[in-house]
């Protein structure tokens, strides 16, 4: 008797959703991936002083707080108890500018399927999503992917807000950022660690509603443009890290 295939991604992933002042559209993120048979869907409050918590339980998911503001703060809060049946965490911005449709579930499952690690939604090979994609952000993520490959010796094309990440992989990552260098952290520690990544495309969407906390106006403009400065210092400190540990390894470790 054969046994029973493993269930679809989908059913098996913890979907984790940091939130900042995002009433006015994360009920519709939530509920879109409820309706692409997510199970599991988290929002982390990053110290809203709106509904945005309320908005978000209401609309099926469960709902922690990390007042500590960052990303990286609010990702690391949503990860603790970790549901025991999911093996796969998602990472989705609250304003349902990286969701994916129906018709995008089949690659990733294939990607699963193949035994990927980490998989990153790419947003600029579609000449649409590309388009949809502010200047700050364009240009955020060709001085990252440059320094990344520079450094680790892969082009990323894009640093992808709609990341999928295994269980056990991530375990392995020991990511140490709580601001708004995360992300970069896991792609690259994922290269060090010889993790499979693929980047599938996907489309990007403008926001649904609310107001952009980078774009939306010159002073978070001003700090996103302070963040990608911080992104490549970050980079530099993480490529000497990787130096400082591969010198530390016997010779034959670092030949392997």
């Amino acid at each position: 008797m054969k046994p029973a295939p493993p269930p679809p991604w989908p059913a098996t992933t913890l979907v984790l959703i940091p939130a900042w002042n995002e009433a006015a559209c994360v009920a519709a993120t939530v509920a879109r991936w409820r309706a692409l048979g997510m199970r599991r869907v988290r929002v982390v409050d990053n110290g809203s002083t709106d509904a945005t918590a309320a908005a978000a339980r209401a609309a099926g998911a469960e709902v922690v707080a990390e007042p500590r503001r960052g990303y990286g703060a609010a990702a690391w809060r949503g990860l603790q108890d970790w549901p025991a049946d999911c093996a796969w965490a998602l990472f989705s911005s609250a304003d349902g500018s990286d969701r994916l449709g129906p018709a995008e579930l089949p690659a990733w499952q294939a990607a699963v399927d193949a035994g990927a690690d980490l998989v990153l939604g790419d947003r600029v090979t579609r000449p649409e999503s590309r388009r949809a994609l502010k200047p700050v952000q364009r240009l955020g993520n060709a001085l990252q992917c440059a320094v990344i490959a520079a450094g680790w010796g892969r082009r990323f094309r894009d640093m992808a807000s709609l990341r999928l990440v295994r269980r056990a992989a991530f375990d392995r990552l020991r990511l140490a950022d709580r601001a708004f260098g995360w992300n970069v952290e896991m792609q690259v520690r994922a290269l060090e660690l010889g993790l499979r990544c693929v980047e599938l495309p996907v489309t990007f969407h403008p926001r649904t509603a609310g107001e952009s906390k980078i774009s939306g106006n010159w002073l978070g403009t001003w700090r996103a443009g302070e963040g990608i400065l911080r992104m490549l210092l970050q980079l530099a400190r993480l490529r000497c890290g990787a130096a400082k540990r591969m010198a530390a390894l016997p010779a034959k470790a670092q030949a392997a």
